[in-house]
């Protein structure tokens, strides 16, 4: 008779500060303006002028938005002359929303054949 597998201890819980900086993570993506910066960031490097004009938004309000995603470890910046470049930093960044777009898609792909109708009906 095989010998049953002892169960895996728990793991450890995590830090408040760990969960904090989780949470801080969690709160830059909880804006769609962010998320429209980052899915155009996805495509490439971009200025912060090339930014304004992808999301059609006021310069004051990307920048405000890039400070929070960078304060987050999810995009960088880089100056060149007066342009101000940005670039995902975190490729985890595009791994999470792939993730989500494929979750999302699977629900609505599911919702749309339960809602199909029957031809033999």
């Amino acid at each position: 008779m095989p010998r049953k597998k002892d169960p895996e201890p728990p793991k450890p819980l995590m830090t408040d500060k760990a969960l904090e900086l989780i949470a801080m993570r969690f709160r830059a993506l909880s804006e769609p303006m962010r998320l429209k910066l980052l899915n155009v960031l996805m495509q490439g490097e971009h200025t912060v002028g090339q930014l304004v004009e992808a999301t059609g938004s006021g310069q004051a309000n990307v920048s405000k938005h890039l400070a929070m995603l960078r304060e987050a470890g999810m995009i960088g910046m880089r100056k060149e002359g007066l342009s101000t470049y940005c670039y995902i930093a975190d490729a985890m960044v595009n791994e999470l929303c792939e993730m989500m777009c494929r979750r999302l898609r699977d629900e609505m792909e599911a919702q749309a054949r339960a809602l199909a109708f029957d031809p033999k009906i």
